[in-house]
């Protein structure tokens, strides 16, 4: 019982860790598109940085079903009822 509370334990912390890695490689990714984007057509900015903030909303919700995954392991672990 404790190994397998341990071993969610150790799941939950990757989980969410990968989670913010992998925004925090998307955002760096994003902006600097963006940022390129821009610079080759200074018209076009409004309209990219539009798309930009959609795309970052998208990119959030990534870590948020993580977290959200990472919570059901940690308080309704479903491993745990098959044990007894």
């Amino acid at each position: 019982m404790e190994t397998l509370l341990s071993f969610s334990a150790i799941a939950v912390g990757i989980i969410i860790g990968m989670a913010a890695f992998g925004t925090a490689i998307g955002f760096g990714l994003l902006g600097g598109k963006f940022l390129e984007g821009a610079a080759r057509q200074p018209e076009m900015a409004p309209m990219l940085q539009v798309k930009m903030f959609i795309i970052a909303g998208l990119l959030d919700a990534v870590p948020m079903i993580g977290v959200v995954i990472a919570l059901l392991f940690t308080f309704a672990n479903p491993f745990v009822g098959q044990l007894g």
